[in-house]
């Protein structure tokens, strides 16, 4: 990207500043995270691509005018939020799923006796993988239009030959054309590196609500449970950059063996 570019070069020092506000808007942001919002324009827009290393702090300072400290701290947010990684002696990469501490960020299931690496990786057994037209519910959630094509994917995860989860997945048909149920079973790293790596999809972050159930009667044959065992209902929007919504997941944990772990700061 060029250094001429007008959301790169107007910084004249480390001051606080806002790049949009004229001058009867009064809101301002510290100027470390305006360089953090560059630098996740550049990682939206495939200009830093998952596991490739971004410039130095060096480079970043030349190309937005400040001082190595104020973009040390941007990255240290960014690093805090899982979308980098330092690695010593190296630089900084832009993390992928497929990383160790990132590819559990997102699955909060953890097995009684340890932790879900513990266990090995998930096995997938894909239901169905369907194109379908959005119901007003999930365009809602997806932030499109009613009637727009989505994927719709459910699949059972067993650990050690114990199916766990129940999910339903929807996807924007257009950043996901082509996802096949072969794709999905296939695929042997998390499902969030497989979208990075064939979508160019990354997800960022996530929002769930959770509640208890009783399983119904379909379920409870795919779960391999008594009907009305109690199962936990977690509804997960998953986002990219800019908090651009792109999936909806509807999932039934069985806790019998397992237990949803949060840590919370």
């Amino acid at each position: 990207m060029p250094n001429s570019s007008p959301s790169s070069s107007v910084f004249g020092g480390d001051t606080t500043s806002d790049l949009s506000a004229g001058p009867a808007t009064p809101a301002f942001s510290p100027l470390y995270q305006q360089i953090k919002g560059l630098m996740l324009q550049s990682l939206q827009s495939g200009e830093w691509k998952p596991g490739e290393a971004i410039p130095s702090e060096m480079d970043l300072a030349a190309r937005f005018r400040v001082s190595q400290g104020t973009v040390r701290k941007a990255i240290d947010e960014l690093a805090a939020g899982n979308l980098v990684v330092r690695r010593q002696g190296k630089g900084t990469f832009v993390a992928t799923h497929a990383e160790q501490q990132v590819q559990y960020r997102f699955l909060k299931l953890v097995p009684d006796t340890g932790d879900q690496a513990s266990e090995g990786p998930a096995e997938r057994r894909i239901l169905e993988c369907r194109r379908v037209r959005a119901g007003a519910d999930v365009a809602r959630l997806l932030a499109i239009r009613s009637g727009d094509t989505l994927v719709q994917v459910r699949r059972v995860l067993a650990f050690a030959g114990v199916p766990t989860i129940l999910e339903d997945l929807w996807l924007p048909g257009g950043a996901f054309r082509g996802l096949t149920a072969e794709q999905m079973a296939s695929y042997g790293g998390p499902t969030y590196a497989m979208f990075e790596l064939e979508f160019g999809v990354r997800m960022v972050r996530a929002q769930e609500k959770i509640r208890a159930v009783a399983a119904e009667a379909a379920q409870a044959r795919l779960l391999q449970v008594p009907t009305g065992s109690p199962l936990l209902s977690v509804e997960r929007v998953a986002f990219t950059y800019n908090d651009q919504p792109m999936e909806l997941r509807r999932g039934l944990y069985r806790t019998d063996t397992h237990h949803y772990r949060n840590d919370l700061s």
